[in-house]
């Protein structure tokens, strides 16, 4: 994948983003809108990472990290891109932003239902702490 280029979204990518995971990502998040992806890319301008080909979009990932634990959500792939080794860079790139930003241990929110995911992220060194239950509390309606 020689004309793949990696690069931090900016806030004219925002539109065209949300819309690729409605096409590309598992799952749906109460921050999938506008206002939510404009916090992240106001509040950590290189979390959220991009892949390109051909001056397309055909990869995400956001590589979240609050000075105490580097956090991966959203490795989205085009369907018809997939196992050519964009989400792999994805994650190269996300890994590395983490060690430069002195991060130790990176950890990946993945649906238990997407099973077509876990081969990938085990691929990739990753694997579930099943002693760990992720508990959450909706903030807003």
């Amino acid at each position: 994948m020689t004309d793949l280029r990696i690069r931090p979204a900016v806030h004219a990518d925002l539109d065209i983003v949300l819309a690729f995971w409605k096409t590309a990502a598992e799952g749906t998040s109460i921050s999938d809108d506008r206002a939510g992806v404009e916090r992240l890319v106001a509040r950590d301008p290189e979390a959220l990472i991009l892949a390109e080909s051909g001056g397309e979009l055909v990869g995400t990932v956001i590589a979240g990290f609050d000075g105490w634990r580097c956090h991966l959500y959203r490795l989205a792939v085009c369907p018809q891109r997939r196992r050519q080794g964009i989400g792999s860079a994805l994650l190269a790139a996300a890994e590395d932003r983490f060690v430069r930003l002195g991060g130790r241990r990176a950890d990946a929110m993945v649906l238990v239902r997407n099973e077509q995911a876990h081969p990938a992220w085990s691929a990739a060194g990753y694997g579930p702490q099943e002693h760990w239950r992720r508990w959450v509390k909706p903030l807003t309606d």
